[in-house]
């Protein structure tokens, strides 16, 4: 795993870059995550750890772009129990949830991908199946004329 992109934010709300020695957006933040990177936000003038701050300051201007991002009624719970069940919840279960919910999409997409692949293959095994039961024809015939004996 890539090591962890210390960053600084100054009072001017400016986010400067320890490892390239430059000031970045919010946008550059959110595409080093998007990257698989991890990012610690450090206050220049506090030496506080505000990441927690600027990342959900990012979700906040991605949703205000989309338009939407979490379902109101869930807005509405976090609003109302705040730093109480919900806090506890995000910290323990949230987490938690998504990382089982994009293994189980990624087993899901592969093995879907598997079936579409199969059902592709299914005429090219066809083909190849179907000549190679002519020889066992006579053989099926046996049992087909012993039922008929039979009535």
């Amino acid at each position: 795993m890539a090591k962890k992109v210390i960053l600084k934010k100054y009072a001017n709300r400016r986010i400067y870059d320890t490892d390239k020695s430059a000031y970045i957006t919010l946008q550059q933040v959110s595409d080093i995550i998007k990257d698989g990177r991890q990012v610690e936000v450090i206050d220049a003038q506090t030496q506080e750890d505000v990441t927690s701050f600027i990342l959900t300051q990012i979700i906040v201007e991605e949703a205000k772009n989309n338009k939407t991002l979490l379902p109101v009624p869930l807005l509405h719970l976090v609003i109302q129990y705040g730093d109480g069940i919900l806090s506890e919840f995000f910290e323990k279960y949230l987490e938690m949830t998504i990382r089982n919910y994009l293994a189980y999409k990624t087993a899901f997409d592969e093995q879907f991908r598997k079936w579409l692949e199969m059902g592709r293959d299914f005429s090219t095994l066809a083909h190849k199946t179907v000549p190679g039961l002519a020889q066992w024809k006579s053989f099926m015939d046996m049992f087909s004329t012993v039922e008929k004996k039979a009535e």
